[in-house]
Protein backbone atom coordinates (compact mmCIF):
# COMPACT_ATOMS: atom_id res chain seq x y z
CA UNK A 1 0.00 0.00 0.00
CA UNK A 2 1.37 3.66 -0.88
CA UNK A 3 1.90 5.55 2.04
CA UNK A 4 -0.26 8.62 1.64
CA UNK A 5 1.62 12.17 1.62
CA UNK A 6 2.09 13.66 5.04
CA UNK A 7 -0.09 16.66 4.52
CA UNK A 8 -2.93 14.44 4.37
CA UNK A 9 -2.40 13.17 7.96
CA UNK A 10 -1.69 16.63 8.94
CA UNK A 11 -4.44 18.42 11.20
CA UNK A 12 -6.18 21.45 9.40
CA UNK A 13 -5.62 23.62 11.94
CA UNK A 14 -1.89 23.28 12.16
CA UNK A 15 -1.71 24.47 8.34
CA UNK A 16 -4.16 27.17 8.99
CA UNK A 17 -1.98 29.65 10.52
CA UNK A 18 0.79 29.21 7.97
CA UNK A 19 -1.99 30.44 5.16
CA UNK A 20 -2.77 33.32 7.69
CA UNK A 21 0.70 34.31 8.39
CA UNK A 22 1.27 34.22 4.53
CA UNK A 23 -1.68 36.40 4.18
CA UNK A 24 -0.69 39.01 6.92
CA UNK A 25 3.23 39.41 5.56
CA UNK A 26 1.62 40.88 2.49
CA UNK A 27 -1.26 42.77 4.50
CA UNK A 28 -3.73 40.71 3.87
CA UNK A 29 -6.38 39.60 6.45
CA UNK A 30 -6.90 36.63 8.34
CA UNK A 31 -10.80 37.14 7.05
CA UNK A 32 -9.52 37.43 3.69
CA UNK A 33 -8.34 33.98 4.62
CA UNK A 34 -11.60 32.58 6.02
CA UNK A 35 -13.43 33.98 3.31
CA UNK A 36 -11.42 32.10 0.57
CA UNK A 37 -11.48 29.17 2.28
CA UNK A 38 -15.29 29.24 3.12
CA UNK A 39 -15.85 30.08 -1.25
CA UNK A 40 -13.50 26.93 -1.98
CA UNK A 41 -15.19 24.39 0.58
CA UNK A 42 -18.50 25.40 1.04
CA UNK A 43 -18.07 25.68 5.24
CA UNK A 44 -19.42 28.22 7.21
CA UNK A 45 -17.36 30.63 9.21
CA UNK A 46 -18.08 28.37 12.38
CA UNK A 47 -17.97 24.95 10.80
CA UNK A 48 -14.30 26.08 9.96
CA UNK A 49 -13.60 27.24 13.64
CA UNK A 50 -14.81 24.07 14.40
CA UNK A 51 -12.89 21.47 12.12
CA UNK A 52 -9.99 23.67 13.52
CA UNK A 53 -10.29 23.25 16.80
CA UNK A 54 -11.30 19.00 16.60
CA UNK A 55 -7.80 18.71 15.02
CA UNK A 56 -9.10 17.55 11.48
CA UNK A 57 -6.42 16.38 9.42
CA UNK A 58 -6.61 17.24 5.93
CA UNK A 59 -8.02 14.84 4.55
CA UNK A 60 -11.01 14.44 6.27
CA UNK A 61 -11.34 18.81 6.07
CA UNK A 62 -11.46 17.99 2.60
CA UNK A 63 -13.51 15.26 2.73
CA UNK A 64 -16.51 16.88 4.97
CA UNK A 65 -16.18 19.58 3.21
CA UNK A 66 -20.07 20.87 2.34
CA UNK A 67 -19.70 21.79 -1.44
CA UNK A 68 -16.58 22.40 -3.36
CA UNK A 69 -16.72 25.42 -5.30
CA UNK A 70 -18.38 24.57 -8.65
CA UNK A 71 -15.96 27.08 -10.21
CA UNK A 72 -12.61 25.22 -9.11
CA UNK A 73 -12.11 24.44 -12.62
CA UNK A 74 -11.42 27.95 -13.21
CA UNK A 75 -8.76 27.96 -10.97
CA UNK A 76 -4.91 27.21 -12.66
CA UNK A 77 -1.65 27.81 -12.67
CA UNK A 78 1.39 26.94 -10.79
CA UNK A 79 1.95 26.17 -6.99
CA UNK A 80 5.05 24.62 -5.94
CA UNK A 81 5.76 24.07 -9.97
CA UNK A 82 2.79 22.17 -10.29
CA UNK A 83 0.07 22.84 -12.34
CA UNK A 84 -2.92 23.07 -10.31
CA UNK A 85 -5.39 21.77 -13.32
CA UNK A 86 -2.71 18.88 -13.80
CA UNK A 87 -2.24 17.29 -10.41
CA UNK A 88 -3.87 13.71 -10.32
CA UNK A 89 -4.81 13.07 -7.15
CA UNK A 90 -8.14 14.61 -6.55
CA UNK A 91 -7.37 15.38 -2.98
CA UNK A 92 -4.17 16.71 -3.81
CA UNK A 93 -5.39 19.18 -6.42
CA UNK A 94 -7.94 20.27 -3.47
CA UNK A 95 -5.01 20.89 -1.40
CA UNK A 96 -3.24 23.14 -4.37
CA UNK A 97 -6.16 24.89 -5.26
CA UNK A 98 -6.57 25.89 -1.62
CA UNK A 99 -2.76 27.07 -1.50
CA UNK A 100 -3.25 28.75 -5.18
CA UNK A 101 -5.94 31.25 -3.61
CA UNK A 102 -3.55 32.10 -0.91
CA UNK A 103 -0.28 32.60 -3.53
CA UNK A 104 -2.89 35.10 -5.22
CA UNK A 105 -4.08 37.22 -2.22
CA UNK A 106 -0.62 37.20 -0.63
CA UNK A 107 0.35 38.69 -4.39
CA UNK A 108 -2.21 41.10 -4.03
CA UNK A 109 -4.97 40.41 -5.98
CA UNK A 110 -8.23 41.69 -5.63
CA UNK A 111 -11.02 39.19 -3.66
CA UNK A 112 -13.32 39.38 -6.99
CA UNK A 113 -10.28 37.67 -9.19
CA UNK A 114 -9.11 35.83 -6.23
CA UNK A 115 -13.25 34.38 -6.23
CA UNK A 116 -13.49 34.08 -10.16
CA UNK A 117 -16.26 36.56 -9.76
Amino acid sequence: MDKKPRIFITPFGSVYPLYVQKAAKKGRTKEEVDEIITWLTGYSGEQLRRAIDAEVDVETFFAQAPRMNPSVGLITGVVCGVRVEDVADPLMQKIRYLDKLIDELAKGKKMASILRR
